[in-house]
């Protein structure tokens, strides 16, 4: 049975995490399913981004299902944090068309790590966000140390980690955990659709630059000014220039086709 459920708006494309029962919890299929479906939609021309969000009212995601794990030993658990960050969360992060988490509900330990990896976060105010892996006796393993670290700062980052605590919607946006917020869970899919309205009209090779510039910023060893440059430079040679430029200056709205 299918745990990742999909729909395409207009040239969107929404992925429904769908395990209600179990709070929408992050188990090996809605991982492999999430890495099939942003794989195949990353190389998609006919779409212009993504929405993720949780099925029901009480859970975006609230972590990683802690049944398949509980027995695992060292080289298991590596194994684990590792394939889950390289095969979906830094997909996630590192994908062309831009991602946006809608968060209803919790979004707990490896919930709250797929939401800080996609590139905007918008969230109702139910939400309740934390990493409380410590009260496992773990550690968060899919990139939470890390991008919660970048977004809110060292000293914020091990509070939260260190205590579990979960936080709502106005600290998080203090925190920069989130971009926007929205009242009702019902105003919140359409609020993440319209944000895209503002984006589907752009050039869509400038946007995917852009994401790559910007991530280039926060990666060890590189230098994110010198990525800036080639990709600036690199749009130069795209038809998606020639077309905005001209658009510019015959004094019209631009039709982009991305190559």
């Amino acid at each position: 049975m299918q745990t990742v459920v999909t729909e395409t708006n207009n040239q969107l494309l929404i992925l429904t995490i769908s395990r209600p029962d179990k709070l929408n919890a992050l188990n090996k299929q809605v991982l492999d399913e999430l890495h099939d479906i942003i794989s195949r939609a990353a190389a998609d021309t006919s779409l212009r981004g993504i929405i993720i969000t949780g099925a029901g009212r009480k859970a975006f995601a609230a972590g990683a299902d802690i049944s398949e794990f509980s027995g695992f030993g060292i080289e298991e658990g590596t194994e684990l944090a590792r394939q889950g960050q390289e095969r979906v969360f830094d997909l996630i992060e590192s994908c062309p068309k831009p991602v946006a988490a809608a968060v209803n509900g919790y979004a707990l330990g490896g919930g709250l790590e797929l939401a800080l990896a996609c590139h905007v976060r918008f969230a109702s105010k139910n939400a309740k966000l934390g990493l409380p892996e410590v009260s496992l006796g773990l550690i968060p393993g899919y990139g939470g140390t890390q991008r919660l670290a970048r977004l809110a700062g060292k000293g914020k980052a091990l509070e939260m980690i260190l205590t579990g605590k979960l936080i709502g919607t106005a600290e998080a946006l203090e925190l920069k955990l989130l971009n926007h917020t929205v009242g009702d869970p019902d105003e919140l899919l359409p609020y993440s659709v319209e944000f895209f309205e503002s984006i589907l009209d752009k050039a869509p090779m400038a946007v995917a630059a852009a994401i790559r510039s910007v991530n280039d910023c926060f990666r060890e060893g590189v230098n994110g000014f010198e990525t800036e440059i080639e990709e600036f430079g690199k749009l130069f040679g795209t038809e998606d220039f020639r077309e905005g430029t001209r658009a510019f200056l015959e004094k019209r709205k631009p039709v982009f086709k991305g190559s």
